[in-house]
Formats: structure tokens, C-alpha cells, sequence
């Protein structure tokens, strides 16, 4: 299976260029960088020891900020190798002061280019994010005996189904994780079924608040003009789901003269597509970027820039999640209801499901389908004890996990210096 599985991955190699041309045209693939994903690196190690995190996007990357600040302060490690899959997670880590931490495209998994990565890289331990498997590296990390964590694993049963399929090939991977962290308890169900020797639930880590002072601060000008009206959020929003918010904002407008909706898309290549829509419903949209911002009898305020969301979860009340209402599993409520806002939600949050089960026992979420459902269930005041609740709970999930990884990667550390490495 081993076999079939590089053979596979082999022929998109030689179909890559076309691949890698595609995205870069559709603004996915950096234009220089994405050497990276071949193991042509753009930075070099360094001397000392160094960890490895790796996640697939954005989510995952901005889970594990409180983690590297903290390392970042730790002497004992040198380097902090942070790898991602996608153009808009790599962005995320220029946002924040980090200096010993260096960030690379995740590579192809052909066994060809994990070792060629780990022989360049050297790292004293692997740190793999929610749902990234990748057999390749999986096997090339334990034959050169490099300890390998799964931290806030995350298997969903339509994957767990998936990964069943090739049950004999499957258990073999998994059973090169040294120890896995569950952020839920269906997810340690099946990390166990799949035969992972160490499991220890510590809780979800996008439970931990990355705020950083001073850094999530909306321009003042812009924040007095919303702070103006009434306002409310569709946040994380996919294909059709800008459209739906904006039919809420024209049944919230009968009641609610002075009201602006903000869209935060999950994706802001979409926005020339957005506006489209928009403006057929005969509503007045201001793009965040726009130099000339008119707020007079402004309808909907889109966000066309990235990494904004929390600048605004400040402002409103209520905020709906996107990727709820298109079969998308839903996207990370956490960071707006950290800040007491109240979140609407379609039916599918599957990726999310403890996380809504909680803020629901808080009374902080409600599952809406329409446009005519949210509207009604938009309002106009914070719930901020019930966030900062939220709050302290992701503080305790930081304190565990940070005990937790102390053990490991000191553990590591010291047996590097003990064989002379």
C-alpha cells in the first residue's frame, strides 16, 4: 500500500508545474516561495536544537501562537521550524514578533523529499497539528527516531471511515505517534480504534486566546463610524452564505434604520464575486481596503483584507459563522465569543461540535437556517462575563498543554546534549 501510495503521489509530481501555475494565477501559491514545497529551502537552520509545529492553515498556525511565544523566551531552544500547507497561513506569522521561529511550505509527501527535509532540518521533535497524516513523513520521522506528537488531533468520523478502509496500512501510521492529544472525545474514540499507543485528552487548544495587545486595534476613525450604528457580523462566510447575510440585513434595516453588516469572507479572493451579488440587491457596500470610505447610508462594510476578524469581534454582538450553512463543517467560534458575542451557526458544525455544545450550555449560540431566522436572532448586546469564562477556560487548556510539552521536548533536549548532537 506503501508502494501505490508513492506512486501516486509520483505522478502529481509530474503534472506539479501545471498545478502549481493554476494556483499561483489564483493567488494560492507564492510566487517565489513555493520552491519549498520541493525541498528547495529559502532559510537556512541555524545551529542549535529546534522543534518542529506543523499545521495545515491558518487555524491550526494561529492555535499554536501562544506555544512559540513561549518557546520563543526559552533558552534552551534555538530554533522553532513552523511548516504550513497554504499562501494565507504563511502570511499569519509576520504578524506576530517572533524571532527564532522560521517558516517553510510543508513538502510533497514523496519519501524522496521527507528525508531530504529532515536531514536538512534536523529537528529534535515533530509537532503535527489536528488532521495531518502524512504517511511519508510519518515513517521517515520514526526511522531516524525523531519522536512524533499529534497535539489537538482531530478525527472526524467521516475520516475515521475513510482511514478504515485500508485498515492494515492505516494502523501501521498511526503507530508511529509517540503520544496523541485529542481535542475531543470522539476523536480519542478513534485515535484508539486506530491502535495510537498514547492518548491524553488536555482539551481543545483554539480554546487559548492569541490576542495581542496593541495588534488587534481598528483604525479609529473606522471603529467611531461603526460604533455609530448597530452592527452585526457574518464571519468565516463561504460561497452563498455573504448573499443569505445580506438578505438578514435588508429584514434587520425595517427595524433597525441605522444598522451596518460586516462580512469577513473565508476566503478574500471571492470579493469581486461578493460585490456582484451584493449590488444586485440594491445595497450600498464599503470595502475595508477602500481609501475613500463614504459611511453615508452604508448597508454592508466588507472585510477584503486578511486577518482582521478580531478588530471587528470587538465591535459587535452577535456573529454568524460561516461555513455552517454549506456543508463546510463550520468555522472556529472561539475568537468572537471570546470577546461575549453571541454566535448563530447552521446546522453543520461538525468540525466544532464540543465547542458549540458549550458555548449552547452557556446560552452563547443558536442554530439558525435562514435569512429570515437570523435576523430574528441577531442582538444588540454582549454577554462579556460569559467570555471572559471563556476565557480562563482556555487559559487552564494552555497551562496543561505547556506541562505536557515541557516534559517532552526537555526529555529531547537533554538527550541530544547527553549524545553530543
Amino acid at each position: 500500500m506503501f508502494l501505490i501510495y508513492q506512486s501516486f503521489l509520483f505522478l502529481i509530481l509530474l503534472i506539479s508545474p501545471i498545478i502549481i501555475i493554476i494556483r499561483i494565477f489564483r493567488n494560492k501559491e507564492d510566487k517565489v516561495r513555493f520552491k519549498e514545497k520541493f525541498c528547495f529551502f529559502s532559510k537556512k537552520r541555524g545551529a542549535g536544537n529546534l522543534i518542529w509545529f506543523h499545521g495545515s492553515s491558518v487555524g491550526e498556525i494561529l492555535s499554536i501562537i501562544p506555544l512559540i511565544k513561549k518557546y520563543e523566551k526559552d533558552k534552551s531552544i534555538q530554533k522553532i521550524l513552523v511548516t504550513s500547507s497554504t499562501l494565507s497561513s504563511s502570511r499569519i506569522l509576520k504578524k506576530f514578533s517572533l524571532k527564532k521561529t522560521i517558516h517553510q511550505f510543508y513538502p510533497i509527501d514523496l519519501y524522496f523529499f521527507s528525508k531530504i527535509f529532515l536531514n536538512y532540518w534536523k529537528p529534535q521533535l515533530a509537532i503535527f497539528l489536528e488532521s495531518e497524516i502524512w504517511p511519508s513523513m510519518f515513517q521517515t520521522l520514526s526511522n531516524k527516531k525523531i519522536p512524533l506528537i499529534l497535539l489537538n488531533a482531530r478525527i472526524t468520523k467521516k475520516t475515521f471511515k475513510k482511514w478504515k478502509k485500508i485498515n492494515y496500512f492505516t494502523k501501521s501510521i498511526f503507530r508511529k505517534i509517540k503520544i496523541a492529544y485529542p481535542q475531543n472525545i470522539e476523536t480519542k474514540h478513534f485515535l484508539k480504534k486506530l491502535e495510537v499507543v498514547n492518548i491524553k485528552k488536555i482539551g481543545n487548544l483554539k480554546f487559548i486566546d492569541t490576542e495581542q495587545k496593541n495588534q488587534n486595534e481598528l483604525d479609529e476613525k473606522i471603529s467611531i463610524k461603526l460604533k455609530r450604528s448597530k452592527v452585526w457580523i457574518a464571519a468565516s462566510t463561504h460561497a452563498d452564505e455573504e448573499t443569505i447575510a445580506a438578505n438578514a440585513h435588508i429584514l434587520l434595516k425595517k427595524k433597525n434604520k441605522n444598522i451596518i453588516t460586516i462580512i469577513i469572507p473565508r476566503h478574500i479572493d471571492r470579493v469581486k464575486d461578493i460585490i456582484s451579488k451584493i449590488e444586485k440587491l440594491n445595497l450600498k457596500i464599503v470595502k475595508h481596503t477602500s481609501k475613500n470610505k463614504n459611511f453615508k447610508n452604508v448597508d454592508i462594510y466588507l472585510v477584503d483584507s486578511f486577518g482582521e476578524s478580531k478588530k471587528f469581534y470587538k465591535l459587535a454582538p452577535t456573529v454568524f459563522m460561516g461555513g455552517s450553512l454549506t456543508k463546510k463543517g463550520g468555522q472556529n467560534p472561539l475568537e468572537a465569543a471570546r470577546f461575549g458575542a453571541k454566535i448563530l451557526h447552521g446546522p453543520d458544525i461538525d468540525n466544532f461540535k464540543e465547542v458549540y455544545k458549550l458555548l449552547k450550555n452557556y446560552n452563547m449560540s443558536k442554530k439558525v437556517k435562514t435569512s429570515k431566522e437570523i435576523a430574528s436572532s441577531v442582538k444588540f448586546k454582549k454577554k462579556t462575563k460569559k467570555g471572559i469564562q471563556i476565557k480562563n477556560f482556555g487559559s487552564i487548556i494552555y497551562k496543561r498543554t505547556i506541562k505536557e510539552l515541557d516534559k517532552i521536548i526537555y526529555n529531547e533536549i537533554k538527550k541530544t546534549k547527553i549524545l553530543g548532537l
